[in-house]
């Protein structure tokens, strides 16, 4: 039963122990089921052999009980027959298989009393995998949960710090640097007007204002 005491001893024991260690639940419980059930396929045989003890015993107690009866009626038939030593010797083989009766009794009982402790013990182990077996799922989607959650407190924990904030600071200055290089290059633009540029620009201006005068000078032919 040390199995099951080890077995026990896993359930009475956190799943974060078990996370800890690097065991993995899963794995382990279904190495433990399969070990269960090779002690039950190994206690169905000790069994099976202990019943076929039991069943030989009764049959060799039965048997012996057979023959002493069987005895008892060949001595009343010899006596029938007027066949007085014949019915000695069958009345003397009667008691020598009595003697076997009690014999055979008693060791029959002892291997009855036997069996049954093994079925007993069976019964119990096999209710206890059936137990295991039940509380496996349990255990398992509580050990999933557990390794879920430390996972996820392990990536919380540097969520948004260090190399995550260091970058963003990185970007906004890099950001601003291009802003402000963009805006120089606006200044360098404006500052490098050529001197033509600046007198075409005058140019162009005369020109309007000659062709607004001109217009007048038109509008005033009209009138006249």
């Amino acid at each position: 039963m040390a199995l099951f005491k080890r077995l026990r001893d896993l359930t009475m024991s956190t799943l974060n122990d078990l996370l800890d260690k690097a065991e993995d639940p899963v794995k382990m419980l279904n190495q433990y089921l399969r070990d269960m059930e090779q002690d039950i396929a190994d206690a169905e045989v000790s069994v099976a052999k202990q019943i076929a003890i039991e069943k030989k015993f009764k049959q060799q107690y039965e048997d012996a009980q057979e023959m002493v009866a069987k005895r008892e009626q060949q001595a009343m038939q010899a006596l029938e027959a007027g066949n007085e030593d014949l019915a000695r010797r069958a009345l003397q083989d009667k008691k020598e298989h009595e003697q076997k009766v009690e014999e055979y009794k008693q060791q029959y009982e002892n291997a009855r009393s036997n069996a049954d402790t093994l079925r007993a013990q069976l019964r119990e182990m096999k209710d206890e995998f059936e137990k295991m077996k039940n509380k496996k799922e349990t255990l398992i989607a509580r050990a999933e949960a557990a390794k879920a959650q430390k996972n996820i407190n392990q990536a919380m924990s540097g969520f948004g710090t260090d190399n995550a904030a260091k970058g963003f600071d990185r970007m906004s200055e890099k950001v601003l640097q291009m802003e402000a290089e963009a805006e120089a290059s606006k200044e360098i633009k404006s500052s490098s007007r050529s001197l033509d540029d600046e007198l075409e620009s005058l140019g162009n201006s005369d020109v309007d204002d000659e062709l607004e005068a001109l217009k007048a000078k038109l509008n005033k032919n009209k009138e006249e």
